[in-house]
């Protein structure tokens, strides 16, 4: 063939082929998508005095919190639908976050489900964060940390037809209980925190409730009247509409951007 030029063929990530799969089922939901611009000068501040004083802190892991007490001030917002006339409302919530790990050479993102993060200060949810981005991965088929998992049916889930692997994945999000066990009800991607983008991540979820985490970039703000250069976080929430009306989530929403923007937590 001519005019191809110079090219590699690289190794195409098993750990890709979920994410694939996620992003087809995930099209299939009825999501509402909110794109908010939150306020999180006075946080940075706070949470870079605590760090200073080896308080262990972050700012996702602050984030976390934010969203595990809003979540659970409107609770039915990450319930999961059980068939056509009910729906499931647990009272844990599980997070669901990405860590980006390094595999056969490539950094790959593997979630990392975190417990109970209604229950946990944001130090223990930032030192749980620190253990997952530790954890030793034993091999290639170790797309999963944080919990333990049967080796032999993630392997087995991998070298399976796409079509069979979508029956799995709507097998295990049509089960309220199964998708909690393995993905928890609300999903976290700090995509947008990799690099600068001066606009929103738009992300592909399969989970009722989901947060993407975009950049933060300084902009004139309007402070008491007074304009100001603050430091603004772009933050993306996919709400299942299958299970919460639009103005309770708007309501939820509301309540973690006061959260967000008053310190929760820090102060």
């Amino acid at each position: 063939m001519e005019n191809i030029g110079k090219y590699e063929v690289e190794t195409f990530p098993m750990s890709r082929i979920a994410t694939i799969d996620i992003g087809q089922v995930g099209l299939k939901k009825h999501h509402i998508k909110a794109l908010i611009e939150l306020d999180v000068t006075e946080a940075r501040k706070l949470i870079s005095e605590k760090k200073k004083r080896s308080e262990k802190v972050s700012f996702n892991s602050w984030l976390i919190k934010c969203i595990s007490h809003a979540v659970e001030e409107s609770i039915q917002i990450h319930g999961i639908r059980k068939g056509k006339k009910k729906v499931v409302i647990f009272d844990d919530i599980d997070i669901s976050i990405v860590i980006e790990r390094e595999i056969q050479g490539k950094k790959v993102p593997l979630p990392y489900v975190l417990r109970k993060t209604n229950e946990k200060s944001v130090s223990e949810i930032c030192n749980e964060i620190r253990n997952g981005q530790k954890q030793p991965i034993d091999g290639e088929g170790d797309y999963i940390l944080g919990e333990k998992k049967n080796d032999l049916l993630m392997k087995l889930y991998y070298t399976l037809p796409g079509f069979i692997r979508r029956l799995v994945w709507k097998h295990m999000i049509g089960s309220p209980f199964l998708t909690k066990q393995s993905m928890g009800t609300v999903m976290i991607t700090s995509v947008g925190m990799v690099g600068k983008i001066n606009g929103w991540v738009i992300p592909v979820s399969v989970h009722p409730l989901c947060f993407a985490v975009g950049s933060i970039v300084k902009k004139p703000g309007v402070i008491e009247d007074r304009i100001e250069i603050r430091e603004y976080l772009y933050l993306t929430a996919l709400v299942d509409h299958d299970v919460i009306d639009g103005a309770p989530a708007v309501r939820a929403l509301a309540k973690l951007t006061r959260l967000i923007e008053s310190r929760y937590g820090l102060t």
